[in-house]
């Protein structure tokens, strides 16, 4: 019976291990992909697309990819949808670029990859079951969605600033929490899991570019 019991705690140990190993690895490659295609279309100048687009191609891929998760045509589906994502950082990439402020991507850039080094390390180190921020991450994304609703009438510099700190905040706890979710055995899928790290890092990038900017143009 021991010898069943370790048998089995052992392959569950080198299933979350692939997952972790193979979520990084896929992560490390949309990332590069979607560095590429922000580059093409900085450089190339192409259309922006517009807020609809951006929307429908943003939660229409994510749906896509989540469908096709469990099959191999995923893999391809996350590249379209972090690759589009890349593209759609064209307007706010020239903005800075033009106004001669190429060192505020470079900062966002260092500052996302060391809070993500920094929480994926912490849960890592001390394997901390992180479930208990679930219910607290809903609470902050609808917090977060009420903010951006009024920000859209409103126009409040202030308030701006404010959602861009708390889009940090929310995810930097995400990326805690997938962590855990990975290590712990709640998460098996590493294309999903990818997903949810990719777009946590979207956000604290493009929080920080707008945080920055803001300090630096001030």
């Amino acid at each position: 019976m021991e010898r069943i019991v370790s048998s089995s705690s052992q392959q569950s140990l080198l299933s979350t291990h692939r997952v972790l190993r193979n979520t990084y690895f896929l992560l490390g490659m949309t990332l590069a992909f979607s560095a590429v295609t922000a580059t093409a279309s900085t450089l190339l100048a192409l259309p922006a697309p517009g807020l609809i687009l951006m929307l429908v191609g943003f939660y229409g891929l994510m749906f896509l990819t989540y469908r096709l998760a469990n099959s191999p045509m995923g893999i391809l589906a996350a590249f379209a949808f972090t690759g589009f994502l890349g593209y759609c950082l064209d307007p706010i990439l020239s903005s800075f670029l033009t106004a001669g402020m190429g060192d505020v991507i470079a900062l966002a850039l260092g500052g996302t990859a060391l809070v993500f080094f920094c929480c994926s390390a912490y849960v890592l180190t001390t394997r901390r079951d992180m479930s208990f921020l679930g219910g607290m991450m809903m609470a902050g994304f609808v917090v977060l969605l009420v903010a951006v609703v009024a920000n859209i009438f409103l126009q409040l510099p202030a308030l701006h600033l404010a959602i861009s700190a708390l889009f940090i905040l929310f995810s930097a706890g995400a990326i805690l929490w997938e962590t855990s979710n990975i290590i712990h055995g709640g998460e098996t899928n590493y294309i999903r899991a990818t997903v949810s790290l990719y777009v946590s890092l979207y956000n604290i990038f493009v929080s920080l570019l707008s945080l920055l900017g803001f300090a630096r143009s001030n």
